[in-house]
């Protein structure tokens, strides 16, 4: 993200990519690819494709607690089932749903405690 930041600040396009060539015209695909490649082949990280990166951008989102249906616009997949099939959890992302079940079990213990109480006093 540093680097992409970096690059955006001293950048005099105003082009919608982040990659561009000297005239402002998108990268070719190939070019980046095979920069990628070259990049990975470099850091000799083995078994790690370019598309991985949408497995990654999506799973990110997700994590970070972006709803579906805006990791949808932003990957520009068709269905959510695309979406949920790139976008993954990690067990500590789904901890805020967790807390909200305890809290919910928490307080349905308490109404149920003081129904008890109340039944009991009218009984009484």
């Amino acid at each position: 993200m540093q680097v992409l930041q970096a690059r955006a600040a001293v950048r005099t396009s105003q082009a919608a990519c982040v990659f561009v060539n000297g005239a402002d015209h998108p990268r070719n695909a190939r070019i980046l690819l095979r920069a990628f490649y070259a990049a990975r082949r470099k850091a000799q990280i083995d078994g790690f494709r370019f598309h991985d990166l949408r497995h990654t951008f999506a799973s990110r989102l997700v994590q970070a607690g972006v709803d579906l249906y805006r990791v949808q616009r932003l990957g520009r997949w068709k269905c959510m089932k695309m979406v949920q099939h790139y976008g993954h959890h990690y067990p500590e992302s789904l901890r805020g749903g967790a807390e909200v079940l305890d809290r919910l079990r928490a307080q349905a213990s308490t109404n149920l405690a003081q129904l008890a109480g109340v039944a009991a006093g009218s009984t009484a």
